[in-house]
């Protein structure tokens, strides 16, 4: 008896050494981020986190780019960025052997150019990025990445301001090389970040891209840390602000797409999975009605493009969707804003689009769908159970309401 009753209190001991250890921790982590505020940025930006491992980035033929050139820019002294050149698959097999000079030359041509800006942690070289490159390709792009500086091979130490103009240095680099063909920006997570940057620079510059594409976009840093799921544990602890998203800010780094999008004149895709457990998909809604009541895009089509959390696309796998080319192809002809409306019906319950006036069978598909035109031209397709969203756009799509 004596023994057992010894036994239950060490182990009654240990367990509360154990929960005090816990505490203790849960505490410290706060003090920790406020007096060291570079721990936040490291957080945010990730970029010490390569995957995949062991992989060579002057080698993106490794990845299956078979038609894609690793080249390096320096944009400023002690800075490096490494770059990747994927031409249309149509020259797949024109591309063999071809170096740096044919592919720079090759911007030149009559296909339109993609700038992918990748979000944090990983490479260039990351699965879900070389998937969308593949895709890109295949429907006659030409897509260029890179790493920012700090990322995967290139040199130099990240900042929201370095970024943004290695951002910079690339489309110059790009506008340089392809004569009149389009450049559109397309940016994910924290690259929609950088993205919108970079366009309110050049829109205020007055040399805009041909448009801007926002996969899984936040509306500024401290939302976006504020509703991350690492953030759950603390959200409600005291003082949350202050010791967490004060020191973002004091780092300089702010990420405000709710502030860049009122000063962007350029046509606006924003792609969003309701399911994404990064990137609250409401911060993406959101962000959509801040850019749709701008004035800056008076003149300029805003769409919004959700997919439902049945299809399973969550953060970075928009790209499996067998409608983004289709999506693509509409927004860029610039005038196919209501089937597009009634193709994101088959991909999630809320669509918006601004500016826009439907034709007579569109407008039927409308009252068929429910779906209210706002005064300011602002699309805001309503709910449909889910077993009617296919039903209802082949309906739609008899009408003449897809592109």
């Amino acid at each position: 008896m004596i023994m057992r009753e010894n036994m239950r209190k060490g182990l009654c001991f240990r367990l509360r050494k154990i929960l005090l250890c816990v505490v203790g921790l849960y505490v410290a982590i706060p003090l920790l981020i406020k007096l060291c505020p570079g721990i936040q940025a490291k957080l945010i930006f990730l970029n010490f986190v390569r995957v995949p491992y062991f992989i060579d980035l002057k080698k993106p033929q490794d990845q299956g780019l078979n038609h894609t050139c690793n080249y390096y820019l320096q944009p400023e002294e002690d800075v490096t960025l490494g770059v990747w050149h994927t031409v249309p698959a149509v020259w797949w097999k024109n591309a063999q052997g071809k170096d740096q000079m044919w592919y720079e030359d090759a911007l030149a041509s009559s296909h339109p150019i993609i700038l992918y800006l990748h979000g944090n942690a990983g490479t260039r070289g990351g699965d879900h990025r070389v998937e969308l490159y593949k895709v890109l390709s295949s429907l006659g792009y030409h897509v260029v990445t890179f790493d920012y500086r700090g990322w995967g091979d290139s040199v130099g130490t990240p900042s929201e301001q370095g970024m943004t103009y290695d951002a910079l240095h690339v489309f110059d680099w790009i506008k340089a090389r392809s004569g009149d063909n389009p450049v559109y920006i397309w940016g994910h997570s924290l690259g929609t970040g950088v993205a919108t940057n970079l366009v309110r620079r050049l829109c205020e510059r007055e040399t805009p891209p041909d448009a801007l594409v926002l996969e899984s976009p936040f509306t500024n840093i401290r939302e976006e840390a504020k509703s991350h799921p690492f953030s759950v544990i603390y959200r409600y602890f005291p003082g949350f602000d202050w010791f967490f998203l004060d020191p973002i800010t004091s780092s300089g780094i702010q990420f405000a797409n709710d502030e860049n999008v009122k000063h962007i004149s350029c046509s606006l895709l924003i792609l969003h999975a309701e399911d994404d457990p990064v990137v609250p998909f409401q911060l993406g809604r959101k962000l959509y009605n801040i850019a749709a009541l701008s004035r800056s895009f008076q003149d300029f089509k805003v769409q919004f493009i959700p997919f439902h959390s049945d299809l399973g696309y969550r953060h970075k796998y928009i790209y499996k969707s067998p409608e983004l080319p289709r999506i693509l192809s509409c927004f860029w002809k610039g005038g196919c804003a209501p089937g597009c409306t009634a193709l994101a019906e088959i991909l999630g319950r809320d669509v918006g689009c601004r500016p826009g006036h439907p034709s007579r069978a569109w407008a039927q598909s409308l009252r068929m769908r429910g779906v209210l035109v706002a005064k300011r031209r602002v699309w805001m397709d309503q709910a449909l159970p889910a077993s009617r969203w296919r039903v209802q756009a082949a309906r739609a799509s008899r009408l003449g309401g897809l592109c």
